[in-house]
């Protein structure tokens, strides 16, 4: 009997952000908004860096590849949400389910090595600024953004590797607006032991290394800015560095808030709220925090709101 329910469960229900039909429409509409302000913002920050020839450096083939991975991972959450909320079966299957983790998993893993990335980019560019352009060559920065795709590749491949071995047999609802990781184990009839022991090796040690990096980046950093007696180069490097560190505060400390909290209904709902921020809200403020503030993206989007005109 156990041999047929387990096979039975291919097909799970997301229960979603909320229990309240009343709701469905409204809460459609505000993150149909959403989605469409993240992308335009995204994928319109790619298209101001590959055709403006002044912003192909390091910096921003960074950012470019950063925005890249925000409107990957919201296109990767926000459609199935919608069409839930317009849907009497939020239903997923299995297949679905570990295809939507890995596009999940994938653009995480990759954002948190470009955020490390760009750290060290930063460090360079203000403590060695005669060696920068010696340094952060293209060439570097292609490889670096190379092994932080194939780094995010690989982790995702390692974690849906060890999720098959999972079998679901209890029950097949996930208490969650999509297949995440945590809560797939806690429906799992299989002891998810060896899949939390990869969890806490794998993940744990590329965010501890992703965020030494970047503490240590910008403390070297803080160290060199504290030490310039002018206060225009003050004003710069802190306004350099300043939506890095805002955009690297708002991504890690979603992340800690979502996996640190112990085991209980409050801890999912506030674990479903974390993860919302993290999958749809970062997403959304990450191409307004680089780009408001950064005068050659403004006055790139100058001259291309120019010459459409």
């Amino acid at each position: 009997m156990a041999k047929k329910n387990t096979t039975l469960l291919t097909e799970f229900i997301l229960t979603g952000l909320i229990y309240q039909p009343e709701w469905q429409i409204p809460l459609f509409l505000v993150f149909l908004v959403i989605y469409l302000i993240t992308m335009v913002g995204n994928l319109g920050l790619i298209a101001l860096i590959c055709n403006d020839s002044h912003l192909r450096t390091p910096m921003y083939l960074l950012l470019g590849s950063l925005a890249f991975v925000d409107a990957w991972i919201s296109s990767t959450i926000t459609p199935k949400m919608l069409v839930n909320f317009l849907t009497k079966s939020n239903m997923i299957s299995l297949s679905e389910c570990m295809i939507q983790f890995f596009s999940f998993g994938f653009s995480a893993t990759t954002e948190c090595f470009l955020l490390a990335t760009m750290a060290y980019d930063r460090y360079v560019a203000i403590c060695k600024p005669l060696l920068y352009p010696a340094i952060m060559t293209n060439r570097l920065c292609f490889r670096l953004l190379v092994s932080s795709f194939v780094g995010g590749i690989l982790h995702a491949f390692i974690h849906i590797g060890v999720l098959f071995r999972l079998t679901f047999c209890n029950s097949n609802i996930i208490h969650h607006f999509y297949c995440d990781i945590l809560p797939l184990f806690k429906i799992s009839c299989t002891d998810p032991f060896i899949n939390v022991l990869i969890v806490f090796i794998f993940s744990g040690s590329i965010q501890v290394f992703t965020i030494l990096t970047v503490i240590v980046s910008y403390t070297l950093v803080l160290f060199i800015i504290l030490k310039k007696k002018s206060v225009q180069g003050i004003r710069k490097a802190f306004s350099t560095c300043g939506a890095h560190l805002l955009s690297v505060s708002l991504y890690y400390g979603s992340l800690l808030f979502m996996y640190v909290r112990p085991g209980s209904a409050q801890a999912d709902d506030q674990y479903i709220m974390d993860s919302l921020f993290y999958t749809v809200i970062i997403p959304l403020l990450n191409p307004m925090i680089y780009s408001l503030r950064n005068k050659k993206v403004l006055d790139s989007l100058a001259k291309m709101l120019k010459r459409n005109v």
